[in-house]
């Protein structure tokens, strides 16, 4: 499944929402890098100990989603990030009924940090940040991304 695409003009709206609430400047990038950019500002608001703008975290975990699913295509494991977003990613055998076998949920923050490099899965996993269900949802072997 090709990853969603996320609008350009919501996109940047929540960038700048997220910077002005850092007090930055609005951002003046390429296009090209708004859902990056979106990720480090919302990296930025967790470092000092903010909440996020919820519109900037829900992109910048949408985006981080679509990659893994790209980076690592499939249905077999779900990963979920509630409230934001799930997808299905991982090949190997394809779930297509009830709650899948390879379940893989973590909260937004984690998220973001494990798919940026910040924290590894084993980190996740001692700090029980994270909960993994199945005997392939260990993605380790696709993160950071």
């Amino acid at each position: 499944m090709p990853p969603r695409k996320l609008d350009p003009e919501k996109l940047r709206a929540a960038l700048d929402d997220q910077l002005v609430a850092l007090d930055q400047p609005p951002y003046d990038g390429p296009a090209t890098a708004l859902a990056d950019a979106l990720v480090t500002a919302v990296r930025a608001a967790y470092d000092r100990g903010l909440q996020p703008e919820r519109a900037a975290a829900r992109f910048a975990v949408r985006h981080l989603l679509d990659r893994l699913a790209t980076i690592a295509p499939g249905r077999t494991v779900e990963v979920r990030v509630p409230p934001y977003a799930a997808v299905q990613a991982v090949a190997g055998p394809r779930h297509t009924r009830g709650t899948p076998p390879n379940v893989v949920e973590t909260d937004p923050r984690t998220w973001i940090d494990l798919a940026t490099g910040r924290l590894t899965w084993s980190e996740a996993l001692a700090q029980g940040t994270i909960s993994a269900s199945g005997a392939r949802a260990d993605l380790s072997d696709h993160l950071p991304l």
